[in-house]
């Protein structure tokens, strides 16, 4: 017990840390949920200590993550009205982004000549972990290896994503909520929060759309190809 509360306790520190350092250096690469899993992976890697060591106390901390998803309710209820009146354009794009995100990964896959495993297990990448590690465990994937994909979807979004948006000079509430929301999950939403209410509100529900058009499109896309 006393180990697992210093692991939350160590995890806590290193991200309040990395959170400081990014909030007086906003660069895209110091983005906290990446830069504290990669300080946390040195400092287990350099004092010999195991992965499963670590989820002594890291068990409890991926236990809130079903409380987190559900906090995402309050900014979707105050900005309701607007979500009623969107509804049509954030179901089509949310449908079209998803569809894009499965054909450009599964195809790109192939095209690398990635084993079969591995491609029904990046499949799903855009969507939390518990969808896409369900959804890799019924198409014949590998789920431990799923979670890393959504892990590596959901940083490299929060990262590259709000680059690609400045580029492409694309500022509108709705579609930057859209366009984190679908492509890196909770991750991609709490970047978003960044933004504002309404951008963490419309990324809410752009992640949970995603994962129920993922749920139906994925296995049929794969069950196509292989």
């Amino acid at each position: 017990m006393i180990t697992a509360l210093l692991i939350i306790c160590f995890t806590t520190l290193i991200y309040f840390v990395m959170q400081i350092i990014y909030k007086k250096f906003p660069s895209p690469i110091l983005v906290p949920i990446a830069t504290s899993t990669a300080v946390i992976i040195i400092i287990l890697f350099l004092s010999h200590h195991s992965y499963k060591f670590y989820m002594i106390g890291g068990n409890w901390i991926g236990s809130l993550l079903g409380p987190a998803v559900v906090a995402f309710a309050y900014p979707l209820y105050q900005h309701r009205k607007t979500l009623k009146d969107s509804f049509v354009s954030i179901l089509t794009s949310v449908f079209a982004g998803t569809a894009a995100g499965l054909v450009s990964g599964i195809f790109l896959a192939l095209w690398c000549g990635l084993d079969e495993r591995i491609i029904l297990s990046l499949a799903p990448k855009s969507v939390t972990s518990p969808v896409a590690m369900s959804i890799s465990s019924l198409t014949g994937g590998i789920p431990a290896l799923a979670a890393v994909y959504v892990m590596v979807a959901g940083i490299s979004g929060a990262i590259f994503g709000p680059v690609i948006l400045k580029k492409l000079n694309i500022t509108h509430s709705i579609a930057v909520g859209i366009g984190l929301g679908t492509a890196s999950h909770g991750i991609g939403t709490s970047k978003a929060a960044e933004y504002g209410e309404l951008e963490s509100a419309i990324s809410s529900i752009a992640m949970t759309l995603s994962s129920i058009f993922t749920s139906i499109l994925c296995p049929l896309l794969l069950h196509l190809l292989f």
